[in-house]
């Protein structure tokens, strides 16, 4: 298990991480989300042993990071740059990190070569960005750690690239519940490989939770109601769901429809409906990036800086 207890990481003046405190359970697929500088590479480098905290602690297995080789063996940290790897054939390469990581398997090396056909005594400056990418994630996946760490895993990569990346990191993780940690300012990405995720801000964890609990507990109401008895239409407010015990992340209105965004089981959101006798009442599932942007308003964040 991975676990960082009121963990602060600072860069002379700029507080990095904030006294962050995030537990990542063995076998799981996380995404570190937030927008640039929100954090999300300095978790990951303060993981790899490449970073040391200013305060807090940083434990992989019970065990402090930093300055510990057995620990430090059991990750494997992939960049979001490959411009150190250049000189290297794939070969040289893959001998340089055998070195370094006992449990490195050749055979499964040269299957996932074999599978992408990436050549073996060429220099990786001559790669192409997704070549590139392929190389390190199979030298990665062949060294056989614990814990893999990526940043920006598929960042300019193209969709084929980006598939067979994917596939390669999957299997992976099924085959020997590896945990996989992401870090990306892409939701879909997250989404689609992950199975939980934290959301990152100014050094600060505003939320980590199970993608799909996520979805199952925060929806999206259209809702008409019966006009009064003089034709004139109801006029609510927000609080007059609140009053309830709904809780309503954000709360706006066209004419005579309703559009509101709810956290709660759906039984629950739609009783607390029932007592207004909605003639329409439609809940419409929200994505990822949709739920992320209400939650960060909620908080006070400005939502434009998830995306930026």
């Amino acid at each position: 298990m991975i676990e960082l207890k009121n963990t602060v990481k600072k860069f002379d003046s700029y507080t990095a991480l904030d006294g962050v405190d995030l537990k990542i359970e063995k076998g799981t697929a996380f995404g570190l989300l937030g927008s640039n500088g929100a954090g999300k590479s300095t978790i990951l480098r303060l993981l790899s042993g490449i970073y040391k905290q200013e305060s807090g602690e940083v434990f992989i297995d019970g065990q402090p990071v930093y300055d510990n080789i057995a620990v430090k063996q059991k990750v494997f940290f992939i960049n979001d740059e490959t411009v150190q790897f250049g000189g290297f054939t794939l070969k040289k390469l893959k001998n340089y990190y055998k070195n370094y990581y006992p449990n490195f398997s050749e055979e499964l090396f040269e299957s996932l070569r074999k599978r992408i056909n990436l050549p073996l005594n060429k220099k990786i400056n001559t790669f192409s960005k997704g070549m590139k990418r392929q190389a390190i994630v199979i030298i990665a996946l062949a060294c056989r750690t614990d814990y893999l760490l990526l940043d920006e895993a598929f960042d300019g990569l193209d969709p084929t690239m980006r598939i067979i990346v994917k596939k390669m990191l999957v299997d992976a993780m099924i085959d020997r519940q590896l945990t996989t940690i992401i870090s990306s300012h892409n939701l879909k990405e997250i989404n689609e490989v992950c199975d939980t995720a934290a959301l990152l801000h100014n050094g600060k964890i505003v939320f980590s939770r199970e993608i799909d609990s996520l979805k199952g507990e925060v929806h999206k109401i259209q809702v008409v109601f019966p006009k009064n008895a003089d034709g004139s239409t109801v006029e609510y407010t927000k609080e007059d769901f609140t009053s309830t015990g709904l809780e309503v992340l954000h709360f706006e209105r066209s004419q005579s429809i309703y559009y509101i965004i709810a956290k709660g089981d759906e039984d629950t959101v739609k009783a607390s409906f029932a007592p207004k006798h909605p003639m329409l009442l439609e809940m419409i599932p929200l994505t990822l990036e949709e739920i992320f942007i209400y939650e960060l308003e909620v908080l006070g964040y400005d939502s434009n800086d998830l995306n930026s």
